[in-house]
């Protein structure tokens, strides 16, 4: 079996490439994951892609429950370790519905190398396929255009973490600018307020998307605000920042 894994960006249609929409025209099967009543947006949207660039009358679309993760395990690799063997579970319970299908495919949030599992999912499957990937505009790219911004200063490098590292060890050492990911919690908030700056976004790249940036201590409460309202509407968010080092 040939695996893609195509990235499909931060949910604007327009980021897909022209590879991109070969690989999808490509397949035999395409997987797409259910994440529950609150994220079926999600979903919706990768059908929505697909209903824009698939013109392959051959390709079949097949929906799967994504797994739940367990929290209640003390360890946090456990956790994810067993979470993801229950994913490539589900993976392959979806793919033997279609027995037939030689070439299959997920489309991907952002892109698959960056803070994303789906590769190392894939590398749970038995047999192995054969993995292509596609790569994605990420959130990252998203959010640094959003705000019409460099991610680095001259010359200087930059950490890209997320937010439980952040809340757990600190400021990384080394570096005065970092982006943060998978931050549920906010974890800016653990940081002396002055000496910060910060370039917000949820949502990047999509129709809702929303931003906001300045100084941490001036523009802290605003983003908690932001954030929880959008919560709310929506059910669900997807935001990231990056955070530097005020001269």
């Amino acid at each position: 079996m040939h695996l893609t894994l195509i990235g499909i960006g931060t949910g604007n249609p327009e980021h897909l490439t022209l590879q991109a929409i070969r690989a999808i025209n490509a397949q035999d099967l395409i997987l797409i994951p259910e994440k529950g009543e609150g994220k079926a947006d999600l979903a919706e949207l990768r059908r929505t892609i697909c209903d824009d660039v698939l013109t392959n009358p051959e390709t079949r679309i097949v929906a799967f429950d994504l797994p739940v993760r367990d929290e209640a395990t003390a360890d946090y690799r456990q956790r994810v370790d067993d979470w993801h063997d229950a994913i490539a579970l589900a993976w392959q319970d979806a793919m033997a519905t279609h027995p037939a299908a030689q070439k299959v495919a997920l489309l991907v949030w952002g892109d698959p190398s960056l803070y994303d599992s789906t590769l190392r999912i894939a590398a749970r499957l038995n047999p192995a396929p054969q993995i292509e990937v596609i790569p994605g505009i990420t959130s990252l790219q998203a959010l640094t255009a959003a705000h019409a911004i460099p991610i680095n200063e001259i010359g200087a490098p930059f950490t890209v973490t997320t937010g439980r590292r952040l809340r757990d060890d600190g400021w990384p050492p080394g570096v005065d600018t970092i982006a943060v990911m998978l931050d549920g919690t906010c974890a800016f908030q653990t940081l002396p307020p002055d000496g910060y700056h910060i370039w917000w976004g949820g949502y990047v790249g999509m129709e809702e998307q929303i931003i906001c940036e300045g100084p941490l201590a001036e523009v802290s409460a605003q983003i908690l605000k932001m954030r929880a309202e959008a919560r709310e509407n929506h059910g669900w968010i997807m935001d990231i920042y990056v955070l530097r080092k005020e001269k």
